[in-house]
């Protein structure tokens, strides 16, 4: 079946109080959105990659990355939106009907495995909404506006999600239409899918696989990178 893989990447960064958007900034010699890129062209599950990055960066990311480092899968290059939500939906809508699942991910978490990706492509294929997540380490605590503790929740039953978030096409495009219709914006894509009463399967996540938000990620990346000692390739 062909495989869509869906990577958003437009992103401001504004926390890392750069010039350039975060995506762009180099790790390792190379643009972050390169790395992850890297991965998905590297799979054989794959057929096609959809990137999604701000307007004001098309033509950057045309000669900079796609043209530099010769990625033959990616078809399409187009703008995000005003949200996250708003930019996967962009990106849904240029997939054909000729594809059967969509593996959707954050431009900035370059230390995903190509391991990771093919292994919730399979399991897709079963669960039809498959996503990647850690066990919460530490007391996970609900707060007022004010600060004070209001609760304490159970930590065994606490994930913390991360991407690549997979499913099949119809009911991811199914899931942010609903929402859209509601007016609702959720965290993250299986959110969408939860409000449809349907289930999501969860599969171990790695600690390596950080999403690159401040400068101090960034650091802890190319460490991780450096050292070797994630392969992602495999």
């Amino acid at each position: 079946m062909k495989i869509t893989a869906l990577i958003i990447a437009a992103g401001a960064g504004k926390r890392m109080n750069r010039k350039e958007p975060k995506q762009f900034l180099e790790l390792a010699n190379k643009p972050i959105l390169a790395h992850t890129v890297d991965v998905f062209e590297s799979s054989g599950l794959i057929s096609e990659i959809i990137l999604v990055v701000p307007r004001q960066s098309l033509a950057y990311c045309r000669k900079k990355i796609i043209d530099k480092y010769g990625y033959r899968k990616v078809t399409k290059l187009i703008p995000g939106g005003k949200q996250r939500q708003d930019s996967v939906w962009r990106g849904l809508r240029e997939i054909g009907d000729n594809c059967r699942a969509v593996v959707i991910h954050d431009g900035v978490r370059p230390l995903v495995t190509k391991k990771m990706v093919d292994e919730s492509i399979r399991a897709v294929r079963k669960y039809k909404a498959v996503i990647f997540a850690l066990p919460a380490k530490e007391t996970v605590k609900r707060i007022d506006k004010n600060n004070f503790v209001t609760a304490t929740l159970r930590r065994e039953e606490l994930v913390l999600v991360q991407t690549p978030q997979v499913f099949e096409l119809d009911l991811i495009k199914k899931a942010y239409k609903q929402a859209f219709k509601s007016k609702f914006y959720g965290t993250d894509d299986a959110m969408l899918v939860e409000r449809l009463g349907k289930t999501v399967k969860v599969l171990p996540g790695s600690d390596a696989n950080i999403k690159i938000t401040t400068n101090h990620d960034l650091a802890i990346a190319e460490t991780i990178m450096v050292s070797g000692k994630n392969n992602r390739y495999k």
